[in-house]
């Protein structure tokens, strides 16, 4: 679920609709919003301002990292599993010497016989 700006520390629904009539309705709103804007509605101290930008920005990485989110996401930088990959990339790769050991192995290349 989406946070909603009454969700940040710091800010009920008072604070909501002052917000609001300065046209910070949303968490991202806010977060996005410099300490000197927050800090011009009345009733927002710099201090305050400081708070409550940090405040929805902890919120929206919360949200964006919740076990729902994260599950989506969780396979979008990761290759395809079966198929995404062709033998001809793999050419040059696991060089073998003249005793069929690999490369820098020492002896713990692949042994020959029944697979």
């Amino acid at each position: 679920m989406k946070p909603v700006i009454t969700d940040i520390s710091g800010i009920g629904p008072a604070a909501a609709e002052v917000l609001a009539e300065h046209r910070i309705k949303t968490v991202t709103s806010l977060a996005r919003a410099s300490v000197e804007k927050i800090a011009a509605i009345p009733g927002f101290s710099e201090a305050r301002a400081t708070r409550v930008i940090a405040a929805a920005t902890e919120l929206l990485d919360a949200s964006a990292t919740s076990p729902a989110v994260a599950a989506k996401t969780a396979d979008a930088g990761k290759p395809p599993k079966a198929g995404g990959k062709d033998k001809k990339d793999k050419k040059g790769k696991g060089k073998k010497d003249k005793k069929g050991k690999g490369k820098g192995k020492k002896g713990k290349g692949k042994k020959k016989g029944k697979k």
